[in-house]
This record gives C-alpha cells, structure tokens and sequence, in this order.
C-alpha cells in the first residue's frame, strides 16, 4: 500500500463515524446508507489528491459527505421509484420515551428540504456557525437566518 492509500485509509478511520451520522440522516434503510457511504468514499477518493487544506479535513469530508448525499437524494427524486424488502429488525422502533421524542424530530427534519436538513444535522453536531457556513458554502449571516427559519418550520410541524 503506498503513502496515498495509508493516508486515505487512516482518514476514512477517523471519520468514519461522521460519514456514517450523515448517511444516517439521509437514510434509515441499511442497504440505502451503505450506498451512501460508499458513494462517499469514492468521491472522497477522487478528490484526497487535490485537497489543499484551504479547510479542515473534517469540514472537507462534512462537504464531501453532504454534497454526496443530497446529490444522491434528487438523483433518487427522478428516479422510478422502488419498493424496498421488508427487513425483520426495526432498530428505529424504541419504545422509550427518549427514543420516541428523538425519532419524532427525525420525522420532522425529514419532512425539510435537502438542503435544510444538512444545515440543522451540522447544528444538531453540535457545528459552530462558521463550520456550517464553510460546509455547506453559505455566508455566516445566511446560516443564521436558514437556522432561525428551520427551527421555526420545525416549531411548526409539532401542531401537524
């Protein structure tokens, strides 16, 4: 393995949990998520050469991550729709409390825009302003306004 391949390889460990929190959020189903990650990884691939460090690395892979998924999510929109196989196991079916509000915000954040969505699952990581800003390539000013709007789309959704 050559110097390029152990450096993609020891990145990829590193962030892997991150990748999979965004491929997550765009999908519950196991085989969708693992397309999601894999498509991931081959657009991070394809660009790890070029990188320039003009950002994080991380901020680079939640862009890489993020691009990848909403780029999959309008391919899937003009695509004919298919019907998924039944799996036995519903690792999103938690019968607590906890759970339940949780999945009831998942619900609610699904209902968004693509786009909206990546901007609060970055707020919800717990992202600074700017980092969000800098992923998703928006003015901090924007991020802002785009946050205080989806909060209030979310506060609104709890009356539906």
């Amino acid at each position: 393995m050559d110097n390029k391949e152990q450096a993609f390889t020891a990145m990829v460990g590193k962030y892997k949990k991150t990748i999979y929190t965004v491929c997550y959020f765009f999908s519950k189903d196991e085989d969708e998520v693992q397309d999601y990650f894999q498509e991931i990884l081959i657009n991070l691939w394809k660009g790890f050469q070029d990188f320039r460090g003009e950002s994080s690395l991380k901020t680079w892979i939640w862009r890489v991550s993020l691009n990848t998924c909403t780029n999959q999510e309008r391919k899937k929109k003009r695509s004919v729709q298919t019907v998924p196989l039944s799996v036995d196991i519903d690792l999103y079916n938690d019968t607590d409390a906890h759970s339940k509000q949780i999945q009831q915000l998942y619900d609610r954040i699904s209902r968004l825009d693509v786009f909206d969505r990546a901007i609060i699952l970055l707020w919800l990581e717990n992202m600074s302003y700017q980092d969000i800003a800098n992923v998703v390539g928006i003015s901090l000013s924007a991020v802002t306004t785009r946050l205080f709007r989806i909060k209030e789309q979310l506060k609104a959704m709890s009356n539906d």
